[in-house]
């Protein structure tokens, strides 16, 4: 969220070549508390005072000597790489306004200067200005954690399976070279899931962190005794997993619903000694089910 005081603490740079409407724009700044002010008269250094300074709104004036502020939002559109153009527009002239907004502007004050109304678009600007920042750092991180997602993916194929697939011919779809294998009439899959995972991996040492996932990992291993529990993907936080698979099981919805309740027990101990009170999402789903190698080379392979 977005606070008052980060509002505040805006960046502002005011462009106008009238060093009175400068010094004007700077008092009414001042005057409401804007922390972070700076000015030019020189148009032609707003694109590299703002690479340098990343400046959360600028006050443009579009009529000036040299280069009017038309120019420079075509100059600042080549180098805003976040696609949004943090420009507040001045002009005396109504018939600019149009023009401004269609060249990237996101509003306008009108000269001369009305105290309330200056005050009120620069707050308005600034708030969509931060909130933009803040949806694309989000954006940024739920794209980093996907990619990490991707790099934590292990397709896993029973060495039974395998063996079966050994004995299908080899089936050319476009450029990949495919395995199908033959279908099982029943077996039962287990889906498990840690809620709100990336918010408790941010509070939580690398330390803890591991031995949850660790925990729930041994449960889902196979204890001697037990029938075979095929883990066909591990998704960061999230696990599929499937008995009857590759070894025909009596009664494997019963097995799978114990190892359901091994990693609801396995979360309710760790939320016992812990500060972290993790909650565990279960899916099981009992019915036929085929499976393939998709590729040969990377092994990958899906239910």
């Amino acid at each position: 969220m977005i606070s008052p005081i980060d509002i505040l603490h805006g960046k502002i740079l005011i462009v106008d070549d009238q060093e009175a409407n400068v010094l004007l724009l700077e008092q009414m700044l001042r005057g409401a508390h804007y922390t972070s002010i700076a000015s030019t008269m020189d148009p032609s250094q707003v694109c590299e005072l703002h690479l340098i300074n990343h400046y959360d709104l600028i006050l443009l004036d579009l009529q000036m000597p040299g280069m009017d502020g038309f120019q420079v939002m075509e100059n600042l559109n080549e180098i805003e790489k976040g696609g949004y153009l943090p420009v507040l527009v001045i002009t005396a002239q109504p018939a600019h306004k149009l023009r401004a907004l269609q060249a990237g502007a996101k509003d306008f004050v009108s000269k001369p200067f009305d105290l309330a109304e200056v005050l009120l678009r620069v707050h308005n600007m600034l708030e969509v200005r931060l909130l933009h920042q803040e949806m694309k750092r989000l954006y940024d991180r739920v794209s980093a954690e996907q990619k990490v997602s991707q790099r934590l993916l292990v397709n896993v194929l029973p060495s039974s399976l395998a063996a079966r697939l050994g004995g299908h011919p080899e089936i050319e779809v476009g450029a990949f070279t495919e395995l199908v294998t033959a279908s099982y009439a029943e077996v039962t899959v287990l889906f498990a899931d840690i809620l709100a995972f990336t918010e408790f991996a941010e509070g939580a040492s690398a330390e803890v962190l591991l031995g949850v996932l660790d925990e729930l990992s041994t449960r889902l291993h196979d204890p001697a005794g037990e029938p075979r529990l095929d883990t066909t993907r591990t998704i960061g936080n999230a696990y599929l997993a499937s008995i009857g698979l590759s070894d025909p099981v009596a009664e494997h919805s019963i097995q799978t619903s114990r190892k359901a309740l091994n990693l609801v027990e396995a979360v309710d101990r760790f939320n016992e000694r812990s500060r972290y009170k993790l909650k565990l999402r279960i899916g099981l789903d009992t019915g036929a089910e085929v499976s393939s190698v998709v590729h040969k080379r990377t092994v990958t392979y899906d239910l």
